[in-house]
């Protein structure tokens, strides 16, 4: 089977969701392929049961579509799924679905994307043809576990935190949890709360705030230098959580948002972890340096025996396994675009990429508006007088 088309995005997360609903505003012919049975299958599939946006809403509505009045200032995973649903529906967005890229590249002579894919339901290869390629598979591709010595004699389970819904079935087990961002965290307090007796690796230093810290900082950052900004939201970080140090949790140089726009990292949003710590319920373990068995020695030479790992380490870009050639004037090896924001999302022969700039929700609309706009107007140029 081929299909032409004027462009081909590939993913249909929120990035690609949004590219294709503003191409479609603008009357530009798009198809979307995703490996998946669905949209947005990171939040459908791999997320577990009470994740909410950390951001307020405000922060993390798609192109031309706000929440319904009378949401929630933080919205629940499960509103957000029927928010994207809607979105679907209001801008007649139809994703292929079961279509896995096999590869992509710049034909010679056509100037043209041919992207192939296999589609996983009939196990037929399907040939796309393009005038510009979209990729929007976003960072949180494939999820990744370091690799640990000894990880493999582990007696227990291990699974990384895509597979983790809740904490139900790890009731009175020894659970650690690898990771301390905003997953790890909620992870092992879910832990917690599920009557795990949990403890959580905290490698490095990270700033500890509350939703609503963070809500005021972003505002303040539409009037305010960053270093303004910065400086109050750690001082009121510090009046609500005092030192932290002693507790195995320290905080790096540099201040939440400078931190946010130089390495994409976002502070810890705290719902409850910080007092279980406190209160000794969660117990707080420095890098691992090896896995014996059902024991985990530590980098200060503790050791402890557990019953599963929880790794929330993140995910891998997996770009580079299907884009060939010319994509390596966008993306580097690791599948992340070699050019920072704000200059991230164009490439070069009408190559394009949405959700990789490690701005959230308010990224991947940014990323989609301004890849709509540019397509429409390299097809329709301004006349010249």
């Amino acid at each position: 089977m081929e299909q032409k088309t004027t462009v081909l995005i590939i993913g249909a997360g929120p990035a690609g969701l949004a590219t294709s609903a503003c191409l479609n505003l603008k009357n530009i012919a798009n198809i979307v392929l995703e490996r998946e049975d669905c949209a947005a299958s990171l939040w459908r599939k791999r997320a577990y049961d009470r994740l909410k946006l950390h951001l307020a809403k405000e922060f993390c509505q798609l192109p031309h579509m706000p929440f319904p009045a009378g949401s929630p200032t933080f919205i629940p995973k499960k509103s957000f799924i029927k928010y994207l649903d809607d979105y679907v529906d209001k801008f007649e967005v139809s994703p292929l679905y079961c279509r896995s890229a096999v590869s992509a590249s710049l034909e010679a002579g056509s100037g043209k994307w041919i992207v192939v894919a296999r589609n996983l339901i009939s196990g037929d290869t399907e040939r796309y043809e393009a005038e510009f390629l979209v990729v929007a598979t976003g960072e949180n591709s494939e999820g990744f576990i370091p690799e640990v010595e000894g990880l493999g004699s582990f007696v227990g389970e291990v699974l990384h935190s895509s597979k983790f819904e809740n904490g139900g079935r790890f009731e009175a087990k020894e659970v650690l949890v690898v990771g301390s961002g905003n997953s790890g965290m909620e992870i092992a307090l879910d832990l917690a709360n599920w009557g795990a007796r949990t403890s959580i690796v905290i490698r490095s230093p990270v700033h500890v705030l509350t939703e609503n810290m963070v809500r005021l900082g972003m505002t303040l950052l539409a009037y305010l230098p960053l270093y303004l900004v910065d400086n109050l939201i750690m001082f009121i970080g510090d009046l609500k959580h005092g030192n932290l140090t002693k507790y195995g949790i320290t905080k790096p140089k540099d201040g939440p948002f400078a931190l946010k726009l130089s390495t994409g990292r976002s502070p810890v949003i705290d719902v409850g972890t910080v007092g279980k710590i406190k209160a000794g319920e969660i117990q707080v373990f420095p890098s691992m340096k090896m896995v014996d068995g059902n024991k985990v020695e530590f980098s200060n030479g503790r050791i402890k025996s557990f019953d599963a790992i929880v790794f929330a380490t993140g995910y891998n870009s997996t770009v580079k396994k299907w884009l060939k050639g010319d994509g390596e004037s966008l993306f580097g090896e690791n599948g992340i675009p070699k050019v920072k924001p704000p200059n991230h999302w164009k490439g070069e022969n009408g190559l394009y990429c949405a959700g990789f700039a490690s701005a959230g929700l308010a990224g991947v609309a940014k990323d989609a508006m301004n890849i709509s706009q540019d397509i429409h107007a390299t097809l329709s140029p301004l006349p010249k007088y």
